[in-house]
């Protein structure tokens, strides 16, 4: 593929070669975005009210499994770890704040405020924009389905869990495939 970049002073070329690696890569990526809304969609079914809660959680799910896709599986790892953690502190505030108070916007950002503070105590300061976007989806959410606000925070950390842990699997399994692909390609050039 060739890009053509126009500057005011000059064009630049850009060539971009896809690989077979970057192939397999897009392709796991999809599937693992695809299984995980599938899981999650099914699992919350019987759980959620209407439609419109199982299609967030679906969404949800693949977001985080996006999150932790990354070229390497300690990447993967560090990602997860980094998104987990996130959740768990967004989780804890969001639950305690939504077991005894409606949302209130004023709350949200006291809540962000409150997230911030604790991933720096937590010496994480890199989850805190993760924690500040997890917070106010939560509480947004919430707000939307006032009746039963509490069970978000409940629902948003399951959509986490599945999300990760789905991206974890793919982004291992193909990490592994190619290691073994490789090194049986790298084989079969030395013996020819």
């Amino acid at each position: 593929m060739r890009t053509q970049l126009v500057t005011p002073a000059r064009s630049v070329a850009i060539t971009q070669r896809f690989t077979l690696q970057d192939f397999a890569y897009t392709l796991e990526l999809t599937l693992a975005c695809l299984t995980a809304f599938w899981i999650i969609t099914g699992i919350l079914r019987p759980f959620v009210e209407n439609a419109s809660d199982n299609l967030l959680g679906g969404m949800w799910a693949v977001v985080a499994t996006v999150f932790v896709f990354r070229d390497t599986r300690d990447q993967s790892l560090s990602a997860g770890i980094s998104r987990m953690i996130a959740t768990c502190v967004s989780f804890a505030l969001c639950l305690a704040y939504l077991l005894f108070l409606p949302f209130n916007p004023a709350g949200m950002a006291a809540l962000i405020g409150i997230g911030t503070l604790s991933t720096m105590l937590l010496g994480r300061r890199n989850e805190i924009v993760t924690t500040g976007i997890t917070t106010a989806v939560v509480m947004v959410v919430a707000a939307l389905s006032p009746a039963h606000a509490w069970r978000q925070p409940l629902l948003r950390l399951l959509d986490t869990v599945v999300g990760v842990t789905v991206g974890l699997i793919f982004a291992w399994i193909g990490s592994l495939f190619f290691s073994k692909w490789n090194s049986n390609f790298t084989e079969s050039e030395k013996t020819n």
